[in-house]
């Protein structure tokens, strides 16, 4: 990181009272959602349907309870105040003042933005913001959009925004948006609007500022205020940073006269919505009403809280406009001119010095690219996220009462969590909301560029504000009881290496709050005792052939993955043990217990039936009421996952193993020559040194597991590894329950079945997170178990290589999906011909949710930079355990 850049973010507070609280530089950043509107947060319904209580069409008129929306949008860090963008293309019924998508209902796939929208370039600092959105000349086909989706069922693709045909001979804007900063409060914001199409066109361009309604809620509450200064200045009195200025640039206007300025305020229109005769002259859809049919919705004094500075531009074909806007304290210095230009120069200087070190010299420039727009997603994919539980159950003093069966409904056991933080969102459309175990992917290429802001993600989640007090971590907040996978240690460790493996106190503090969250895994998903987990979903939505969290009826479900995650926790927490151990001795009693813990739940693995020694592979086994036991026997990720743990024990861990007595003597007892030669041992003696090998799979049998991972007719695809294997194709699965018959079979694309909502599918589509896992699992493996780990590689082809060899050439497939191929397209942009080769389209990338098994297409949401930015990652560190030595778990 250069030294502009980190001494401009390396230092960071710890929160007070769940405010996110930073160096000055984080105070002002891209904290605004794409959508706020029909979230679980703005959900006051009986029934808890949230996509029907706050639709989109309710959004540009009624005010949000718990956060803001809005187009190339930043706001404080308390998101008191906020500045984004409007456009009118003179024919849509409404400003486009915020991304429109389908509901989940909506969807024959589930929710699905249906816009086209990227994310260029970011700083940590949030000094420098490049965004880019392609809007439509004609009208927005928002009925249509609905209509036809409405029509098709899950064996139909999506309808998209291109397949209308309002993109047609390029008739379209391109707009790209630039937010730099003089320093941490004087923000710059440039609207660059270009005419792709053939003839001349008009556009209204509206650049908003606007307080979130902050007053609605309690009695008495302070109503902040903007007013016109003039005709191109706006007085700001913010609560937080005092006085500031909003000034507008006239000096790319129609007439080179100052936009008009127009003033509402951001309440609800109860007229509108709810019939009512008390509703406010000038609500928060009065500047939409003007612009778009004339109505007397504005306010003539020049006050509000919401303003916008409506730009009216006539451009020429392939001409470009530009429109400037700054919010400073009050300053006697021109707003605009020499010093705006250089300021924005400095800033683009600042990003390409930063991202020069970020990433190596030697890494190609479409890799280059792809890498920086990746960091660029992740960076704008911090977003505020307020939400107090318990007075969402209970309701507003000023509003009406909420039902009262929402007392017993959704999230009604997380009355603890009151969150007021900025968080690392998987997209700000699609997901504006924090999921634990996205989360922690996240923050291993956030580590790259922002380690404080990663670090800081992984301790809020473990503080008392989202930490459950029974221990467990908030899954995601339409069920935030829901389990996903344990991989918070693990992201821990990977953030304190990329961050140059010096901050033991992050470490310390993280591990008790693990701790507790460990024992809570212990004490409520094994509910046997056997060291045999299960979880439910665990986050792969419907990768078996039955609803993993919904069974029949006294039915109880041992998982593959469940108690594999258990296993790579407990490693994960020994390693960050061990770590500390070095400088602490009082931390070996924690080296112990996960010690001990790993071989437990390492024996359980191949005692309790989750092992097939016909198949060689890992299935979960379904216990019914009556006794019968039923092996789930997809061939999935599920039973690739129990590879990723393995521990190596040097003389730094072997020597408190005494305490452990018998048992563990046991265990090791089982470094037998005459077993290790049929690959049956799970304990490895390295011949080149005094170190142990443990792994829950002993390195014959993860051979065997392997040779169908790397069977391109199984998991092995030209992208990575499936979710699951192509064998399912011609051979699906079939298995009763109750009289009813549950099935899966191979699908490569969009899911065939509504299981978990239908808006995501691990039947076969390639995820980015597991294959990450899996690449750096075999990187480890390789370093080791040393001879023992070659293999045939792919299956089939007669060529015997190691297994680094195998991990590179998979951690290339996975780069590949975004490149640039022989032929000039991109994998993940698929057969959209636009996409791949307009030059106005074909290098802005976007980072779906997860991709075709087949031909690399990108599915699901197609902003999820969040866990598919692991791809950045991938590119900067293309082997992290190559310089390391003996002892590392990750």
């Amino acid at each position: 990181m250069t030294g502009v850049e980190r001494s401009r973010v390396d230092s960071f507070g710890h929160p007070e009272d769940g405010l996110f609280e930073a160096t000055p530089w984080y105070h002002w950043g891209p904290y605004l959602s794409e959508r706020s509107w029909g979230t679980v947060r703005e959900d006051y319904s009986a029934d808890g349907e949230a996509w029907d209580y706050f639709p989109h069409d309710h959004a540009r008129s009624r005010a949000y309870r718990w956060g803001e929306d809005g187009m190339a949008g930043v706001s404080d860090v308390g998101q008191n105040l906020c500045l984004a963008l409007a456009l009118w293309n003179g024919r849509d019924p409404i400003l486009k003042e915020r991304m429109f998508g389908l509901t989940g209902p909506q969807g024959n796939h589930g929710e699905d933005a249906k816009e086209y929208w990227w994310f260029l370039d970011a700083l940590p600092s949030h000094s420098w913001l490049k965004w880019r959105y392609h809007y439509p000349q004609a009208a927005f086909p928002y009925a249509d959009l609905v209509s036809e989706n409405g029509k098709r069922d899950h064996s139909q693709p999506e309808y998209e925004l291109l397949d209308t045909g309002v993109f047609d001979d390029d008739r379209y804007w391109v707009v790209d948006v630039v937010h730099a900063k003089a320093d941490p409060h004087d923000l710059l914001m440039e609207v660059s609007v270009t005419n792709a199409g053939p003839d001349a066109a008009a556009l209204h361009v509206l650049p908003h500022l606007w307080f979130r309604n902050t007053w609605a809620w309690d009695v008495d509450a302070p109503r902040p205020s903007l007013r016109t200064l003039g005709p191109d200045r706006v007085a700001v009195d913010h609560p937080t940073y005092g006085e500031l200025v909003w000034e507008v640039d006239a000096a790319d206007t129609t007439d080179g006269a100052a936009p008009e300025l127009l003033f509402c305020e951001n309440d609800t229109n109860t007229g509108r919505l709810f019939g009512s005769a008390d509703s406010p002259a000038f609500p928060k859809d009065g500047i939409n009403d003007h612009v778009v049919s004339g109505a007397a919705t504005v306010n003539p004094d020049g006050t509000g809280t919401k303003c916008a500075a409506w730009y009216q531009l006539a451009v020429e074909p392939g001409q470009t406009r530009t429109i400037r806007v700054r919010l400073r304290p009050p300053s006697t210095e021109p707003a605009f001119g020499a010093d705006f230009d250089d300021v924005l120069a400095q800033r683009q200087a600042d990003a390409d010095e930063f991202y020069g070190e970020v990433i190596a010299s030697d890494v190609g420039d479409d890799e280059r690219l792809v890498a920086r727009q990746a960091f660029a997603g992740m960076l704008w994919g911090k977003q505020f996220y307020c939400f107090d539980v318990k007075r969402w159950l209970n309701g507003d003093p000023t509003q009406p009462p909420p039902a009262e069966q929402r007392r017993g409904g959704r999230n009604a056991a997380w009355t603890h969590l009151d969150a007021r933080d900025i968080m690392s969102m998987p997209d700000p459309w699609e997901y504006p909301w924090f999921a634990a175990w996205d989360l922690a992917f996240h923050t291993v290429a956030l580590a790259h560029v922002d380690p404080a802001f990663a670090k800081y993600q992984l301790l809020a989640l473990c503080r008392e504000w989202f930490q459950h007090p029974n221990g467990a971590l908030p899954a995601y907040e339409w069920a935030f009881g829901d389990t996903n996978p344990p991989v918070h240690a693990w992201a821990a460790l990977h953030v304190w290496d990329i961050d140059g493996r010096r901050d033991r106190t992050f470490l310390a503090r993280l591990l008790p709050k693990l701790l507790i969250n460990f024992t809570w895994w212990v004490n409520r998903i094994d509910p046997e005792g056997d060291n045999v987990f299960g979880g439910g979903f665990l986050g792969l939505d419907n990768i078996s052939a039955l609803d993993r969290s919904h069974l029949p009826a006294g039915a109880r479900l041992e998982q593959a993955d469940g108690t594999a995650w258990m296993a790579f926790y407990a490693l994960s927490l020994l390693q960050i043990a061990n770590e500390l151990a070095a400088e602490d001795d009082s931390w070996t009693d924690i080296e112990v217990k996960f010690i001990e813990h790993f071989v437990l739940i390492a024996d359980a693995m191949r005692s309790t039936g989750l092992w097939d020694e016909e198949d060689g592979f890992f299935y979960d086994v379904l216990h019914l009421a009556d006794g019968t036991q039923v092996p789930i026997k997809v061939r999935s990720i599920v039973g690739v996952l129990p590879l990723l743990s393995t521990v190596v024990l040097g003389p730094g861990l072997l020597g408190p193993l005494g305490t452990l007595n018998k048992r563990f003597r046991r265990f090791v007892g089982r470094f037998d020559p005459e077993e290790l030669a049929k690959g049956r041992g799970q304990v490895l003696k390295r011949a080149d040194d005094e170190v142990l090998v443990l792994g829950v799979v002993p390195p014959g049998d993860g051979l065997r597991v392997l040779s169908r991972v790397f069977d391109e007719d199984e998991f092995l695809s030209p992208y990575g590894l499936r979710a699951l294997s192509r064998y399912h194709r011609d051979h699906p699965v079939f298995i009763d329950l109750d009289g009813g018959v549950a099935s899966v079979d191979y699908e490569p694309a969009e899911s065939s079945t509504g299981m978990f909502g239908g808006n995501s599918n691990w039947r076969g589509p390639v995820w980015m997170p597991v294959n990450y896992l899996v690449v750096r699992a075999l990187q480890r493996n390789a370093r080791n178990l040393g001879e023992v780990s070659v293999i045939e590689y792919p299956t089939g082809s007669g060529q015997v290589v190691e297994l680094d060899v195998c991990a590179q050439d998979l951690r290339r497939r996975l780069i590949s999906l975004f490149l640039r191929g022989p032929d000039g397209r991109r994998p993940s942009y698929g057969q959209v011909d636009k996409l791949q080769n307009d030059p106005r389209w074909r290098d802005n990338i976007t980072f779906n949710e997860y991709f075709h098994g087949d031909n690399g297409a990108g599915l699901g949401a197609t902003h999820q930079t969040g866990w598919t930015g692991l791809v950045a990652d991938l590119i900067c560190r293309p082997d992290p355990f190559a310089a390391d030595g003996p002892g590392g778990v990750w």
